[in-house]
């Protein structure tokens, strides 16, 4: 594209809107660290349960399990010996132990769940002057926002945080996953604001396209909520440890302590996590079949083999593979959960490393240092 071409495009934006679209970004990142600390205060000021639920739970399940066991008896000479019951042994793997979900991240306090409230208030009001700063970004050159890899952050970025807000909404509880989701936030938009950003400007011709709002609007989507059932997989990992770490009798530290026993089940966080994953995938399947057709009509091929391309298989076959292993092979627990992170490696590097490091028919613009910027999918 000449300067001169490239000027006249620059011109086409609405500048004013350009600049409130900025500036609704910033107050949106300024009250989410405001949301970030009450969220740290509602962690804190909750009561701090010193493992009492957990560990009482999983007491109270292997007496359990021995009181049901039959007693083993030996007729001798006239007598009856009755045998001493054997160890009942609680298994970490999720689903084998009946432990109640923990009282949350305000640990049923008043206090703590207070501030809780004010976090999610604070949640609500960054989420929506930053789908105001996304809706300016759009009208600002009269497109979809997300051309570049900043319009892909920030709408990302809202789409997350609206999935978290909307399952609220629908009474789950899930307020133990604000912290994680707000703080992975507010790094995502800094690298935005800080890293990737670009100017208002128009598409290039390859992406003026009705295709752009049905396929990367699904890649957004499917995007924001493989995030979710990521942290909610991570959160797994840490709460499953912690439970077999007491089901054979050790001494959890001080950060499980006052953290861990506040989240849910082990079980229940897996079992969270597949059906958020589950959910998507079909969708994320509709996204690549989209962006086939969209190449068809944009580059006159449906494959091509482009990294992103490839990468975007490659996460449909990784995905595919954690929902088959569960499926099939009764894949549950920590083998599931690792399946389940190494897929959703593979959408980061689609998404981040494919676009900045890797050069491909979806490369449009520089974002410095040599790396390539990318639309988004």
């Amino acid at each position: 594209m000449t300067l001169a071409a490239a000027t006249h495009l620059a011109a086409a934006a609405n500048e004013d809107l350009a600049n409130l679209s900025n500036t609704l970004i910033y107050s949106a990142i300024a009250v989410y660290t405001l949301a970030f600390l009450a969220y740290i205060a509602e962690w804190t000021f909750g009561s701090r349960s010193k493992v009492g639920r957990t560990a009482a739970a999983l007491t109270a399940d292997t007496d359990a399990k021995a009181k049901t066991a039959p007693a083993v008896t030996v007729n001798k000479a006239g007598g009856t010996a009755v045998l001493e019951r054997p160890k009942v042994v609680v298994r970490a793997a999720t689903g084998t132990r009946d432990v109640p979900d923990g009282p949350g991240a305000h640990g049923g306090t008043e206090k703590g769940d207070l501030y809780g409230r004010i976090a999610i208030s604070l949640t609500v009001l960054g989420f929506a002057l930053e789908a105001g700063g996304v809706l300016a970004r759009a009208l600002s050159v009269k497109r979809a926002p997300w051309g570049n890899m900043y319009e892909f952050n920030i709408t990302f970025t809202t789409v997350a945080v609206g999935v978290y807000l909307l399952l609220l909404a629908l009474k789950k509880n899930i307020r133990w996953l604000g912290l994680p989701l707000i703080t992975m936030v507010i790094l995502d938009l800094g690298i935005a604001v800080k890293v990737l950003y670009t100017a208002s400007d128009q598409l290039v011709p390859a992406l003026d396209s009705y295709w752009m709002y049905i396929h990367v609007s699904t890649a957004i989507f499917c995007g924001a909520v493989f995030y979710v059932g990521a942290m909610a997989t991570v959160l797994y990992l840490f709460k499953d440890s912690f439970e077999n770490k007491l089901a054979s009798g050790g001494k959890p530290g001080r950060f499980a302590n006052s953290v861990l026993d506040r989240l849910p089940a082990a079980a229940n966080l897996d079992k969270f996590a597949y059906r958020v994953n589950a959910a998507v995938f079909p969708l994320w399947t509709f996204t690549i079949i989209a962006g086939a057709i969209w190449a068809g009509d944009a580059w006159g091929r449906y494959w091509g083999w482009d990294p992103k391309e490839t990468w975007s298989f490659i996460t449909w076959v990784a995905y595919a593979g954690y929902l088959h292993a569960r499926a099939t092979a009764g894949w549950k627990g920590r083998k599931a959960a690792y399946l389940a992170l190494a897929a959703f490696a593979c959408w980061l590097f689609n998404y981040y490393g494919v676009n900045i490091f890797v050069s491909g028919k979806h490369s449009y613009a520089d974002v410095g240092l040599g790396a390539l910027q990318s639309v988004g999918f």
